[in-house]
């Protein structure tokens, strides 16, 4: 199956968007290395692993990388110098930092290294968000430390252990943070609307979890049924979920593309059909399955629809939606998107505008917008160790002659919250899309309707 946007399966990435690679200092992976891990032993069987994992990367890159002249680098020469440094590690965040490192100057959003889970799992009990050009926290965990320490939604957050998060920079604090160097706090600078800024030191929940997988013997931790609840963790989070007004118009908050495309039908036959309006709610949406962007695409047209080209080492078909003939919807379509809408999310609401088939609200996409495929890889036998790679494998080239990579779609109407927006909870622009369906909808009202939910 191949994954369009950062789907990798969930035990091998913690966060959704995810990673968008550009070029970010070796200075950084030092910095965030928290004391607890580096405390820990990085003893010569973890050192050849990581060499391993090293070399399987740079295979990984050199026969399935879209270019075969990735881009002018000089891969032997880019992963020898990584290799030299891993000799010098001296703590698996380092070590997993260099590995990320070789691939980070291809500026590319959907090739980046998956690390082995870590031995501890991190909950900061916060939530950060670009907003134009600037980050706020947008959600607090109730009975967090960052909730007993006065973080609140709206805050601004001027810096993350002494670095000033940016739009473009994000990604990488959620990368470094969440999967090369989980640790136990972070020291903040934060900023309430109307208020001075603040010094806060928040620490994260830390929980103690295997890192490598035991298939036998007296130290087995292979455990279904933990795999089966983490399992539904997930699901219960990426779920669609959907809101019906008055006048025939339905709002379908859409997680992610990373169902099968038979959902789809599903949806809109039970939930869309027979309305108006529908407001596609594309927020926070990372991307999936081609699949599933093209079997929607094919609900809002009479003729099969090409989505975009692809380019890659070899000949490849085009994106194409075809019609689903007398199912489609002939409504009005309102498409959301804002900092984290990526890949497929993208692709759909600049389809929408280039066909004219809709409108699309909220801030600037994510400008991530490449073709990959997850290559999960494991070393060992009875204790096994997990880790991938993502490569993207084709350019996706719109019809107008154009890529989104790094520029992102720009809404047709653009509509931000603001901080203090966020703080009362309110979405003016969920309230902006129902006024285009002729319904008066209170952001307050609208913000409730979808609220952010947190992993049990």
């Amino acid at each position: 199956m191949k994954f369009y946007g950062n789907t990798a399966p969930a035990c091998m990435l913690s966060f959704a968007r995810k990673v968008v690679f550009a070029a970010v200092p070796l200075l950084v992976v030092g910095l965030l290395v928290p004391q607890t891990l580096r405390a820990q032993s990085f003893d010569r069987i973890e050192r050849e692993r990581t060499l391993r994992m090293l070399d399987n990367v740079k295979d990984q890159l050199k026969k399935n990388y879209y270019d075969p002249n990735i881009r002018g680098m000089d891969v032997e020469a880019r992963f020898k110098a990584a290799e030299e440094k891993l000799k010098q590690a001296t703590s698996l965040g380092q070590a997993f930092g260099i590995i990320a490192q070789a691939l980070l100057d291809l500026n590319d959003s959907h090739t980046f290294f998956s690390p082995p889970s870590r031995a501890v799992s991190v909950e900061y009990g916060w939530q950060m968000q670009a907003i134009g050009d600037q980050c706020y926290v947008v959600a607090v965990k109730p009975g967090s430390d960052a909730e007993a320490k006065g973080i609140k939604p709206g805050d601004l957050v001027v810096s993350v252990d002494g670095f000033k998060p940016t739009r473009k920079e994000l990604w990488k604090m959620e990368y470094y943070y969440y999967q090369l160097s989980p640790r136990p706090g972070m020291r903040l600078v934060v900023q309430s609307p109307g208020q001075e800024a603040r010094q806060v030191d928040v620490a994260a929940k830390v929980r103690p979890q295997k890192r490598v997988i035991e298939l036998s013997g007296k130290n087995a931790t292979f455990d279904v049924n933990e795999m089966i609840r983490e399992s539904e963790d997930f699901a219960q989070l990426r779920r669609h979920r959907f809101q019906k007004l008055a006048g025939g118009v339905v709002i379908w908050k859409m997680p992610t593309f990373s169902f099968e495309p038979e959902q789809v039908d599903s949806i809109m036959g039970e939930h869309v059909r027979g309305n108006g309006t529908l407001i596609l709610d594309l927020r926070g949406n990372g991307g999936g399955y081609i699949v599933t962007l093209e079997r929607l695409a094919g609900y809002f047209f009479e003729r099969d629809i090409k989505i975009a080209d692809r380019k890659g080492r070899k000949e490849m078909k085009p994106m194409i939606g075809k019609t689903r003939g007398k199912d489609i919807f002939t409504g009005k379509l309102i498409v959301l998107v804002d900092s984290k809408s990526a890949s497929s999310s993208e692709l759909f609401a600049r389809m929408v505008q280039l066909e004219k088939r809709g409108i699309v609200l909220g801030d600037t996409s994510a400008g991530a917008v490449m073709q990959s495929i997850f290559h999960q890889q494991e070393m060992g036998v009875n204790t096994i160790v997990l880790y991938g790679t993502s490569i993207t494998d084709a350019d996706v080239i719109m019809t107008d002659g154009k890529s989104l990579e790094h520029t992102g779609v720009q809404p047709d109407e653009l509509l931000r919250p603001t901080g203090e927006d966020v703080a009362n909870r309110r979405d003016p622009v969920l309230a902006r899309a129902a006024q285009l369906a002729n319904i008066k909808l209170d952001p307050a009202v609208a913000g409730a309707m979808f609220p952010i939910e947190w992993k049990r």
